[in-house]
């Protein structure tokens, strides 16, 4: 699977200011998230969980081959199961979870299986971290921006307040496509921004590029 600008994005920016010791990637994929936190923080665990078993195993190959070895470990597990065995609690979890809908075949089985909602529900994901995140833990995720009201809905019924909002959009006249949130256990001014990513075709805005550059080899 390629390493998509929506995973890139949500490993650059979820917070890590509360310097978190532990993190969970929940549907790693290529684990491209959890390798970009381990670059980003202290964190002495960082575990991710993958159910697709080649992107498990891609995901392995990924973290073996990172600086960062020593702190990655993924778990080849869905979420409910991962939920039932593990007593570990999380300062930070992460997930770009699969949000598309619709039944559309792309001809690749584990494609189709990421992209497909059903293979992680939003009320299960959101279950699943309000039993896994610490309590003054931070989760971030990213979402299709009309997804982004049933989605907050669906934490604040777990406890989960939203924090931080950054929306994104292509260009400036393109409409919002994705929406970034963090949530919490507890009840904060709820900080928004926009972030357009790009001023013209290949022409990377100043804002997209101090947020990524760092996880680029050119940019």
């Amino acid at each position: 699977m390629k390493i998509g600008t929506d995973g890139v994005l949500l490993g650059a920016w979820a917070s890590v200011l509360n310097q978190p010791q532990s993190v969970l990637d929940i549907g790693a994929g290529t684990g491209v998230i959890a390798i970009q936190l381990a670059q980003r923080s202290s964190a002495e665990l960082i575990d991710a969980i993958e159910l697709d078993e080649a992107a498990y195993e891609q995901c392995v190959e990924n973290f073996e081959a990172s600086p960062w070895s020593d702190r990655l470990f993924c778990y080849h597990a869905g979420l409910d199961e991962f939920v039932d065995e593990m007593d570990e609690q999380y300062d930070l979890i992460v997930s770009n979870p699969p949000f598309y809908a619709e039944q559309v075949s792309s001809g690749n089985n584990s494609r189709d299986l990421a992209r497909q909602e059903g293979s992680l529900p939003f009320d299960e994901l959101v279950q699943g971290v309000s039993q896994l995140l610490s309590k003054d833990g931070i989760f971030a995720v990213i979402l299709p921006f009309k997804e982004e009201g049933k989605f907050t809905e669906l934490a604040l019924e777990v406890g989960l307040h939203p924090i931080r909002i950054l929306r994104v959009r292509g260009n400036s006249d393109a409409e919002i496509k994705r929406s970034l949130l963090e949530f919490s256990f507890f009840k904060a001014a709820v900080s928004t921004d926009l972030l357009t990513i790009e001023e013209g075709r290949n022409e990377y805005t100043q804002e997209y590029i101090e947020l990524t550059s760092p996880f680029y080899l050119k940019m």
